[in-house]
């Protein structure tokens, strides 16, 4: 393969430099904790294997950690001494046997084990053990073949690919080799997957998550360990399983929903086929019956036509009933217009305006009758009585001398005072309006209502 080949087969392939320092963004929770735990004046070590163009070693530098790559690519090496990154021609392997014991907070490959056989995978996996500090951090990030368009195809694109390998094997090989605890991260699916949006077949084929990652901790004390517990806990990337049941789901609602469809149509059917025989069913019984309709037919025309004859002769008669109902009504019409004159001559007269006072009387005699007889009466003078009173001791209670002197002489009657106090507090009592009509006698009301009658015919 020539010097540059690798180079632009990554320009083209992998994506911008922007672009993977956007993928790359993941891992800050992780790089951020252990740059907590260097210092200014000794900053967390790390090193990356197969460093590539130097996006991570910038990242590794943005979060406080001192970075270092190595890589076999001259031309991915120009890339980063380009920007000044501290990198080096070296083998993997080779530069992690080199490594002192326990001198490295983070190991890192991006896209490395998938190039090499797994023996050479396994033992990284063990060098990098062994030179990470306690609590120190290895990242191994590889294609995914969960994909099934990655794992049959894309991976292939690549000529340096060795094999594919599984995030269950990669994870158990890091397990295998004595880290404490290892998590696989799911990486770069298409942020749209995160939402409510449909699922198609061809999602569940390319829409897993393209690449993978596990992230594994060597054994530290307690401290150490639960400072990463935040990232080794969030939830990342998409499963197939997870996508294939929210296609499965789909397939399902919409199998439900055509089923529910078909049973509809199913019903109106049968509905049709039901209505369809009622009707042949009651054309047969016409046709049957056809002969005697139209017999009946006749029949009934001819009692129409004596029905006729028998009306024509009613009409005549009640012609004749209704020139005498008219008649009838002129003279009750005569009647009630002289016994409206009548009212009004008497609503005129002398002695409807001298019997006035007895009226008058009769009907203030009538209403005190209702009040006692329904207690109203007493109930009024209470409320005077009680109005009274408060009135008194209001104006008792402006007067100072008035209002110790009062104290004083109800101290010997608690009871009273106690009664006093509330009748003091109370509010006034609230009388219903009563009607006018309510507050005449039976005279004084038929004759009330014979002046409004007579009254609303004199304005017509």
């Amino acid at each position: 393969m020539s010097q540059d080949f690798y180079r632009a087969f990554e320009d083209r392939y992998r994506g911008s430099r922007a672009t993977i320092r956007q993928r790359l963004g993941v891992y800050r929770p992780f790089l951020q904790a252990l740059a907590a735990q260097g210092t200014a004046a000794q900053p967390a070590r790390a090193l990356d294997l197969g460093c590539g163009r130097g996006e991570w070693l910038e990242l590794l530098a943005e979060t406080g950690l001192a970075g270092r790559g190595v890589d076999l690519d001259e031309g991915m090496l120009r890339a980063c001494r380009e920007r000044h990154l501290d990198v080096a021609n070296a083998d993997a392997l080779g530069s992690l046997r080199a490594l002192p014991d326990a001198s490295l907070a983070l190991v890192s490959a991006f896209h490395l084990v998938e190039h090499l056989p797994f023996a050479m995978v396994q033992d990284i996996i063990a060098e990098a053990e062994r030179v990470l500090q306690p609590g120190g951090l290895l990242i191994l990030e590889t294609p995914n073949p969960e994909n099934l368009s990655v794992g049959a195809s894309s991976f292939y694109l690549d000529p340096s690919h060795e094999r594919p390998l599984p995030p269950a094997l990669l994870q158990f090989a890091v397990d295998f080799g004595r880290f404490a605890r290892s998590r696989v991260l799911r990486l770069q699916e298409d942020p749209q997957l995160h939402g409510a949006a449909p699922v198609g077949l061809l999602t569940v084929l390319e829409g897993v998550s393209p690449d993978y990652a596990v992230v594994a901790q060597k054994a530290a004390p307690a401290a150490l360990m639960a400072a990463l517990d935040g990232p080794f806990a969030a939830e990342v990337g998409i499963t197939l399983g997870q996508l294939a049941g929210r296609y499965e789901g789909q397939l399902q609602q919409q199998n439900d929903s055509v089923h529910r469809l078909l049973q509809g149509q199913a019903e109106e059917l049968h509905a049709l086929h039901l209505a369809s025989a009622a009707t042949a069913d009651g054309l047969r019984r016409t046709a049957q019956h056809g002969s005697a309709l139209e017999a009946q037919v006749l029949a009934d025309g001819a009692r129409l036509a004596a029905a006729l004859a028998e009306q024509a002769g009613q009409a005549g008669q009640l012609r004749q009933q209704q020139a005498e109902l008219a008649a009838r009504l002129g003279l009750l019409e005569a009647r009630g217009v002289q016994l409206e004159q009548r009212i009004i001559d008497m609503l005129n007269s002398s002695s409807w305006r001298i019997t006035a006072p007895w009226r008058w009387a009769g009907g203030i005699v009538h209403r005190l009758r209702a009040a006692v007889r329904e207690r109203r009466l007493q109930q009024a003078l209470r409320h005077r009585v009680v109005r009274a009173l408060q009135a008194l001791m209001r104006a008792a209670l402006r007067r100072p001398r008035l209002k110790r002197a009062a104290r004083a002489l109800l101290s010997h009657a608690p009871q009273l005072q106690a009664r006093l106090y509330r009748m003091a507090h109370q509010p006034p009592p609230v009388s219903a309006a009563v009607a006018p009509e309510q507050q005449l006698s039976p005279r004084a009301l038929l004759a009330y209502q014979q002046l409004q009658r007579a009254l609303g015919a004199r304005k017509s």
